[in-house]
């Protein structure tokens, strides 16, 4: 939401989302920058986004306003700031002295050069503060000069490397935005996508995308279901040091275990978030 939008904001407080990003970055003019950095300030002291996280879109370091957002936004401790273009795990390192108190930091992989420090700039976050990445794919796309289409064809391999460098550090990863917004099927063909790639969920631009994407991203009833018979199987005193089972004709490890215990507190979760949110 761009934070020089005070409707937006308010209209945010409402939405069946887990995170708010509020944007002062490239959803803000330059003669708004000020306006936004204030509203969103303003926005995260007086709360009211219920159990929605609220995380903040910051300029870079290197423009005009990447210094004061930091510390106006650092000073109202949202959940975590969003900050753009990091390319080396000295620009995370950067981010993070000038970030105080328990708010997180998020970083937009959006440029060539991450491209091939993945790894590095994922490391970072053993002695830091780090523990989010949002892809940045239309900035990614406009620095390589290629096009994306529905299928990202160019980015799949950066996406996949992104994921898994992600997971091999322990952080969480979100899909980029979907800019046209009338386009439901592409949206829906975008979200199946994330969902097969791994990435925890996606970035939206509208309040009329969010449906979709909370549908491809909730676990599927089926998939909870035998989640749980997993779960429960490998509880039964008999099978309790077992690394192995038959269950319904399927042969089940304990790594399946692990994903299925995964499953299920995504599920579990998403069933609480609704109940507080109704």
């Amino acid at each position: 939401m761009p934070a020089a939008n005070a409707r937006a904001i308010e209209k945010a407080r409402t939405l069946a989302c887990d995170v708010v990003i509020l944007d002062l970055e490239d959803a803000v003019a330059p003669d708004a920058k000020a306006i936004a950095r204030d509203q969103a300030a303003a926005a995260v002291t007086a709360g009211g986004f219920g159990n929605r996280e609220v995380v903040v879109r910051v300029n870079a370091l290197d423009t005009p306003w990447g210094a004061e957002d930091l510390a106006a936004v650092s000073a109202v401790q949202p959940a975590a700031i969003l900050v753009p273009k990091v390319s080396t795990p000295q620009d995370v390192g950067a981010y993070d002295a000038a970030i105080s108190g328990k708010t997180r930091l998020w970083a937009m992989i959006e440029t060539c050069a991450a491209v091939f420090n993945l790894d590095a700039i994922a490391a970072a976050a053993e002695s830091n503060r780090l523990d989010a990445w949002v892809i940045g794919t239309n900035d990614l796309a406009k620095e390589m000069r290629c096009r994306q289409g529905v299928a990202r064809t160019p980015l799949l391999p950066i996406l996949s490397l992104a994921v898994a460098a992600a997971r091999g550090r322990g952080l969480a990863i979100l899909d980029g935005v979907l800019n046209d917004i009338d386009d439901t099927e592409s949206l829906a063909a975008q979200c199946a996508q994330g969902v097969e790639f791994g990435f925890d969920g996606k970035t939206l631009i509208h309040p009329s995308q969010i449906e979709a994407a909370n549908r491809a991203f909730s676990p599927d009833p089926d998939e909870v279901a035998w989640a749980r018979k997993v779960a429960e199987a490998f509880e039964t005193p008999e099978n309790s040091v077992k690394g192995v089972l038959r269950i319904d004709g399927r042969m089940v490890e304990r790594l399946h275990l692990a994903e299925a215990l995964r499953l299920i507190a995504v599920a579990d979760a998403i069933a609480a978030h609704e109940g507080r949110v109704r």
